[in-house]
């Protein structure tokens, strides 16, 4: 037992910080619904619904699509359709003709209909799909548009949706995953050496208490 105690004092001392992180960043993450952390909240319900793409009204383009979908944009059906190569283009259905890439005008008329204090946009700015911000993190050509409160909008140059809503929270909750997770150069890598090393020795510590918690302890009085 006195072995034990000391290996357990000694792995508490290895992975104290990294289990007080993860408490942290675990709190952190928790305080909120994930529903307002992705900025749900902002998102004006819109009646206009994805639907099936029937085969009959598939427009014909030159190059390989990876994807085809239909929305209603501003009233009118549009087919989405994604490349291989991660493009895509709209294409009006009623007339077959390619829709224009969205412009900022475009994009401000888009958040200011779709998102709670649309209108308040404090700057605009458009990233190409190999320069795209790091809280957005897809090849993805948009339009970043922060409001007033510091959210940033994000609408697709060529989808022309509402692509991502990154709130001030949903950055620091970004940065707390990033912790909990051991990664803050990607935020994406759940599985590495590193994580894996200090869960196991956590693991052992707290099997070392478990057993710590049963020993019986007895009062010894040491005459000098």
């Amino acid at each position: 037992m006195l072995r034990f105690a000391k290996w357990h004092i000694w792995l508490g001392w290895l992975v104290g910080i990294p289990i007080l992180m993860w408490m942290v960043s675990g709190l952190f993450m928790a305080a909120r619904p994930i529903e307002e952390v992705r900025g749900n909240h902002l998102r004006i319900a819109s009646d206009q619904p994805a639907f099936s793409l029937p085969s009959h009204m598939v427009p014909e383009i030159d190059h390989p699509v990876k994807e085809m979908r239909a929305y209603m944009q501003n009233g009118r059906a549009v087919a989405m359709l994604t490349a291989l190569d991660g493009s895509v283009t709209r294409i009006d259905l009623e007339n077959e003709v390619p829709l224009p890439s969205v412009d900022e005008a475009g994009a401000r008329s888009i958040v200011a209909e779709q998102i709670v204090g649309g209108n308040d946009v404090s700057t605009v700015r458009l990233f190409e799909s190999n320069e795209v911000p790091f809280d957005f993190r897809r090849q993805l050509s948009v339009w970043q548009l922060t409001l007033d409160d510091g959210t940033h909008i994000y609408v697709g140059r060529d989808t022309g949706q509402i692509e991502a809503v990154r709130t001030r929270w949903w950055r620091a909750f970004d940065f707390m995953w990033g912790l909990h997770i051991m990664d803050l150069r990607t935020r994406e890598d759940t599985s590495h050496p590193i994580l894996i090393l200090f869960a196991a020795l956590g693991v052992a510590a707290s099997i070392l208490g478990c057993i710590l918690m049963f020993r019986r302890r007895k009062a010894r009085v040491i005459a000098k």
